[in-house]
């Protein structure tokens, strides 16, 4: 009976999460509702997937308006009819354009105009008129007679209670820069957009049962769904238009890449490949790679200098492809770390390019991959921009009308205690609209390159970048397997350029920078190391950065590398990096410690017992609490804020103390290891990240020890 439902992403309108309106749905007795946000549809995935979970029949749509003025509503019968809607509303945003008073033809949705807006054209087969509980009194529908069956409930829902509902005003005057005094009524809803309790919206309706009839066979009539947990790719599927095309030309060029980077291949190395390429095949993943080596092919062919780093650096396959200038082999990095077929979230690539170029690579990627038959499978992935503390209130200071200096004293409560009634009030909202998204943005680096239509799952924005944005961000995007392309920039990259072509240029000299092997050996660099005189150079210049080579007299490839990683805030926060340093260079200490932990000793030999890396975390989860790896790794990811407010995580945890427990470990120390573990999960590199890091670091510094 649900057909108008909003959440909080029906921005500065809605104040209930998906969750909230979820669990209130559940808490009334409704088992099916219509999610509807006003010309937006980030929570749409969400909502699918937290339904199941529920089991209660989701229902979405999209509530057209142009402002706040209603024009109809769309609710998808099925998938197709979901995509139907979604290049609706793309349209107009794309071009800003107002919403007709008529809904175009739609094959796979239901349109309803609200009662109000009504004026007795003709209605097509799948449209129908909103009646409201408000219309309902002192309305007798006479003058609707010949369309008694086109008429559906349409109760609107868009906040609970009258706290929220004040919420809602408040977030109506910040959106339209007005005083909550002067808010005009035509800006804000009714008071009585709530949601019932389902036998009492029944019984409101009883003495319409063909309004009850109509609605439910309607919210009936529409089922959709996606697939979601384990890893099911929703990317490009064939790069060469069939699997076996793919996994055809992946093995050409990675054999090519082995005359490149194993002149004199070993066994280990030709068993890594293949295991790889056995698992990618598994997993179809082919087309993956390729779209990645089919990136990095034309950034060579324009000349543009890139670096591939994540976890991706865990392949073999991508240092044959030249995607990456790491080589796993020699930095023991297992490939499961970025594809396993126990793990549930997706594979990841960074690619950074030169602030020059990135752009170029950007648009080549567009028009590259929207070649194949439509051309709308690729977008730049959306994020949200949520109030915070201090933002929200000034904002709110601004709708009451305080002066500034009044608003500053607000967000210093340390310092300015006492406060009147009105400053109570700003204080008690800001903390009920804190972390509400206040409108879309766009992801820092993610695109997205979909078999289907990116309208399939989502309407897109036009932001100034110029591109089609997706409404939802990366967390629904791996929750539905669509797998994001990191095209990054950075200021070093372009500087290493820069510099080649000046050699080039002055003394006709060509070097080949990916080669890098031999800058491991070089005993230029290793000085510069020695002594942290790395001014210039990439990730190792800072001050801090300089301090800590000297401290390790760090002269090799695997020391940078632990260097970029426990150089980073968790890491240090956590007394990490001071444990690594002393027992690296004290022998007494490494055996204390080993002593100490034996078992955590083993596990971490490498880096002396010390959590440096992300790889550490799975590590021990897997091996020290007999975690699975899948659970492993999203005991890793769940360290990001995101993660940890899902059940899940909570889930894991639990799990890792019980398990510790079980095999015998002291409580003592499962509550180290755990701190360990949550004080810098968030914040260390993949092991994979930080060689790709140090790679970069190398090649500068090769070009401040020979070319100064």
């Amino acid at each position: 009976m649900l057909l108008n439902c909003h959440t909080y992403y029906s921005f500065c309108y809605g104040t209930l999460s998906p969750e909230e309106l979820l669990n209130q749905a559940e808490q009334k007795g409704y088992t099916s509702f219509a999610l509807t946000d006003i010309n937006n549809t980030s929570a749409c995935l969400d909502m699918i997937r937290l339904c199941k979970i529920k089991n209660i029949k989701p229902k979405v749509g999209i509530d057209f308006r142009n402002g706040v003025a209603q024009k109809y509503v769309g609710i998808a019968i099925n998938n197709q009819g979901f995509n139907e809607l979604n290049q609706h509303l793309s349209f107009h945003l794309h071009g800003s354009i107002q919403f007709e008073e008529q809904a175009p033809a739609f094959t796979n949705a239901y349109i309803i105009y609200p009662l109000q807006n009504y004026t007795g054209w003709h209605l097509r087969e799948n449209e129908f008129i909103g009646v409201s509980v408000k219309d309902l009194s002192g309305f007798t529908f006479l003058s609707l007679k010949q369309n008694q069956n086109k008429l559906v409930a349409m109760q609107p829902v868009s906040f609970s209670g009258k706290k929220q509902f004040n919420a809602h005003r408040l977030l109506r005057a910040i959106d339209t820069n007005n005083l909550l005094s002067k808010l005009p009524v035509t800006e804000q809803a009714g008071q009585d957009e709530q949601m019932p309790i389902c036998e009492d919206l029944y019984a409101t309706y009883a003495k319409f049962p063909q309004i009850i009839h109509t609605t439910v066979d309607l919210l009936n009539d529409c089922s959709i769904s996606f697939d979601y947990g384990k890893l099911k790719s929703k990317n490009l599927k064939h790069y060469t238009g069939s699997q076996a095309g793919d996994l055809e030309l992946l093995r050409q060029k990675c054999e090519e890449g082995l005359i490149y980077r194993y002149p004199n291949a070993s066994r280990d190395v030709k068993i890594r490949m293949e295991k790889e390429l056995d698992t990618i095949a598994t997993m179809n993943f082919a087309s993956y790679f390729l779209i990645n080596w089919d990136i990095i092919k034309y950034a060579q062919h324009k000349n543009y200098y890139y670096v591939g780093r994540g976890s991706g650096a865990n392949s073999i396959l991508a240092y044959l492809l030249q995607i990456t200038d790491v080589d796993p082999i020699k930095l023991d990095l297992y490939f499961e770390r970025f594809i396993n077929i126990h793990r549930a979230n997706a594979p990841d690539f960074d690619m950074d390019f030169s602030w020059k170029d990135r752009d170029d690579i950007t648009r080549y990627i567009f028009e590259r991959f929207n070649e194949h038959g439509t051309k709308n499978r690729v977008a730049l992935l959306g994020a949200y921009n949520t109030f915070q503390s201090d933002a929200v209130i000034r904002e709110l200071g601004k709708v009451f009308g305080l002066p500034p200096g009044e608003i500053d004293k607000l967000q210093s409560p340390h310092k300015y205690p006492e406060t009147d009634a009105i400053g109570k009030q700003i204080i008690r909202y800001s903390k009920l609209i804190h972390g509400f998204p206040s409108h879309l943005s766009v992801h820092s680096s993610g695109i997205i390159i979909s078999e289907e239509p990116i309208t399939a799952y989502s309407a897109t924005i036009m932001p100034p970048k110029g591109y089609p944005t997706t409404q939802f961000s990366m967390l629904e995007a791996e929750d539905v397997g669509l797998f994001k392309f990191d095209i990054l920039s950075q200021r070093g990259l372009g500087k290493i350029k820069d510099a080649l072509e000046i050699i080039k240029e002055n003394k006709n000299i060509t070097v080949d920078i990916h080669n890098v092997e031999p800058l491991y050996a070089d005993e230029k660099i290793k000085d510069l190391l020695r002594i942290g005189k790395t001014i210039g150079c990439f990730y190792v210049e800072s001050p801090a950065m300089r301090m800590l080579l000297a401290k390790l007299r760090a002269d090799d490839y695997l020391r940078l590398v632990a260097a970029s990683s426990i150089i980073r805030p968790g890491v240090a926060k956590s007394g990490m990096m001071r444990e690594y340093i002393v027992r690296f260079r004290d022998k007494k200490l490494r055996d204390a410690a080993r002593a100490q932990l034996p078992e955590l000793y083993d596990l971490l030999r490498e880096t002396y017992g010390v959590m440096v890396y992300q790889e550490d975390v799975i590590k021990v989860a897997h091996l020290f609490a007999d975690l699975t790896l899948a659970e492993a790794d999203y005991l890793r990811r769940g360290m990001s804020w995101k993660f940890k407010q899902r059940n899940e995580f909570e889930a894991v945890k639990n799990k890792f103390y019980a398990n510790c427990l079980e095999k015998g470990h002291a409580f003592e120390l499962v509550e180290k290891i755990w701190t360990q573990i949550e004080s810098f999960g968030n914040f260390a590199f993949s092991k994979g990240h930080s060689a790709s890091y140090a790679v970069e670091s190398y090649q500068a510094m090769f070009l401040k020890a020979y070319y100064p």
